[in-house]
């Protein structure tokens, strides 16, 4: 199967500029780019699909270019945004650029071969153009006319109370010199991105034919979307980051496996390297043995080891099963902790176990429960349990129940856990 016929039959491309790219990737290498602005120290989900796409194309034996906006990310692209960017100061720019650059080097192989990717920084040449001779190279080739015209300056210019300032209307400017440059350093043909940014992505393309008078390409994503068609890439807390400082692989993992029945398939097509007639036969035995989550498990795995690694993948998958099977006891403490990551959690001296709590206070003093009242109220009924054994009324709890001296695991009915830690 040709790259091109892949990618359409994975659903990853949504539009492009010409017909003769599609001939071009399935022919000789193609140099190709996607830019990513550091307005946060890490990189998140809404990432992923670009990275994992140029992934797909190195392995088809074209080069891909990470571009870090060191340069762009100091005045903000509006595309997709209703309000005016705030600029970041310099010190939090460079941190937050430090850190993406070292984030994007573990996604693809940076190796000197014919196809390995470059990890770039535009303020390299952003910085070093003056002011006027950008505006007689670059911005004589733009109209105004034409720039309203585009998705992301008109929605802004429709809100009246808000508008949009001159600097990120400026930011197509930037972005189409970006693409000039790499075009002329680096034969950089393609330019990849999500949907927003095709008005920007075809700004370039017409400045390359303009001042060079030579085809230039653009190509976007579909804009992922859930069941209810609302936009897939964050969880109830807020945005999935692929740093494991911001969201853990343990999260990672558990957000990917609660993933839609109706829309794991295409996920698992989209985001994943799994091959589509594997995930066909595991769209067949997820249809006949659905309680299973096959196709989830499956996803979940797959992503966390791509962006985590194969041994932390390991750790989550071990450390979600031991939860859902009920079966904690025995594991590390370390998989126990991971497994109870999304859980309350109640930090207890040890000294105060040396005497020993009764179940009722332990309980009492965790967030399962709203008052002793209650506390005594749930033991009475049976409903609560210590290192999944059920615990009785008067039930003393000491150091001796701790799982290798660090944690005791407390339980309320079926499911609601609290991490009991020894300080």
């Amino acid at each position: 199967m040709s790259v091109v016929s892949e990618l359409k039959e994975r659903g990853l491309i949504y539009q492009y500029s010409a017909d003769a790219l599609l001939e071009r990737l399935n022919g000789q290498r193609v140099v190709c780019y996607v830019g990513f602005d550091p307005t946060a120290e890490s990189l998140h989900l809404g990432n992923l699909l670009q990275i994992v796409m140029l992934r797909r194309l190195q392995l088809a034996g074209h080069r891909p270019i990470l571009l870090a906006g060191g340069g762009t990310g100091m005045i903000g692209d509006p595309s997709g945004k209703s309000d005016e960017r705030q600029l970041l100061d310099e010190e939090a720019l460079d941190h937050n650029l430090a850190r993406i650059k070292s984030q994007l080097g573990n996604f693809l192989d940076l190796s000197e071969s014919d196809n390995g990717a470059l990890v770039l920084d535009n303020r390299e040449w952003l910085a070093k153009v003056s002011l006027i001779d950008f505006l007689r190279e670059v911005g004589k080739h733009f109209s105004v006319n034409q720039m309203i015209q585009k998705d992301s300056i008109r929605s802004r210019l429709e809100e009246r109370e808000q508008g949009i300032s001159y600097t990120e209307f400026s930011y197509m400017l930037l972005q189409s010199y970006d693409f000039l440059h790499l075009f002329d350093n680096y034969d950089c043909e393609l330019q990849l991105g999500g949907s927003d940014q095709w008005g920007n992505i075809t700004s370039g393309i017409d400045l390359i034919r303009r001042t060079r008078q030579k085809l230039a390409y653009g190509l976007t994503l579909p804009l992922v979307t859930k069941a209810d068609g609302t936009k897939f890439g964050k969880s109830e807390s807020g945005a999935i980051w692929l740093d494991p400082k911001k969201t853990s692989p343990y999260s990672l993992y558990q957000f990917f496996i609660r993933a839609e029945d109706e829309m794991v398939a295409s996920y698992l097509k989209i985001f994943s390297f799994v091959g589509l007639a594997e995930i066909k036969e595991l769209e067949e035995e997820g249809r006949k043995n659905p309680q299973d989550r096959l196709m989830q498990k499956r996803l979940a795995f797959e992503m966390t080891s791509y962006v985590h690694g194969p041994k932390e993948a390991n750790r989550a998958l071990e450390a979600s099963e031991a939860l859902y099977s009920g079966s904690l006891i025995g594991k590390d403490p370390e998989v126990i902790r991971m497994a109870l990551s999304e859980a309350p959690s109640l930090k207890i001296s040890a000294k105060d176990l040396e005497p020993g709590l009764s179940i009722e206070e332990l309980l009492a003093r965790s967030p399962l429960v709203g008052s002793k009242g209650e506390a005594r109220r749930v033991v009475s009924q049976g409903g609560v349990y210590i290192n999944e054994e059920r615990a009785s009324v008067g039930k003393v709890v000491d150091a001796s129940h701790s799982l290798d001296g660090s944690v005791i695991l407390l339980r309320r009915g079926k499911k609601d856990y609290c991490l009991v830690e020894l300080t």
